[in-house]
């Protein structure tokens, strides 16, 4: 929800020419959603709520007016596989691999799919979702297209990130805005779509079976 309500107050500032997207420390990328958070949930509604966040996170990405330059220096799970790919641009390091393991533990990654499908398609996102308890290289994520390039160093990726952030500073906002709207056409319904699918994963993570 901060995440979220940040984007959103940074897409309409008129200052802010580009965001950076990036996690704390320098292993993980993002562990997707809370275990323990999770395991506290008690009835549909809880559930649909619970993965609503990510819903409303990659809506505020999709329809933000500026560029979201991702920034991913390692390993990415479930819910941040699909921040990821609300990014325009994904820059990340070799040790950046990534997995989907909803299926592993009774549900899926309903809400998400349709920002990684955009990315990587179909067939890709089956590879990745049915292999649940598998990690996919860096080099295959960006073989599919979730990352645009990746670095050997951490030092690298920096130097890349810096780099890319400048240039889009100095492109015509109006410009740069109206690409951003050509890339994501055809997403207008995700609004609705998903919050459908938090209501759909919700109602799995209370499911005995």
């Amino acid at each position: 929800h901060q995440l979220t309500k940040t984007i959103e107050s940074l897409g309409q500032n008129p200052e802010i020419a580009v965001l950076v997207l990036k996690s704390q420390g320098t292993s993980a990328f993002c562990a997707g959603a809370s275990f323990d958070e999770l395991l506290a949930v008690t009835n549909e509604a809880e559930g649909k709520t619970f993965f609503s966040g990510f819903a409303h996170l990659i809506n505020a990405m999709r329809k933000c007016p500026k560029v979201i330059v991702g920034r991913v220096q390692g390993k990415t799970v479930g819910g941040g596989v699909g921040i990821i790919a609300a990014c325009d641009y994904v820059l990340a390091s070799q040790e950046a691999s990534i997995k989907l393991s909803e299926l592993a533990i009774g549900i899926g990654p309903f809400v998400i799919e349709p920002a990684v499908s955009r990315k990587i398609g179909k067939t890709a996102l089956a590879e990745l979702s049915l292999a649940a308890q598998e990690w996919k290289s860096a080099a295959w994520a960006k073989e599919k297209g979730l990352y645009a390039k990746t670095f050997e160093s951490i030092e690298q990726l920096d130097e890349a990130v810096a780099e890319v952030a400048h240039q889009l500073t100095t492109y015509n906002p109006e410009a740069v805005t109206a690409m951003k709207n050509v890339l994501w056409e055809g997403t207008a319904l995700w609004d609705t779509l998903l919050i459908e699918r938090a209501a759909i994963t919700g109602k799995l993570v209370i499911s005995e079976s």
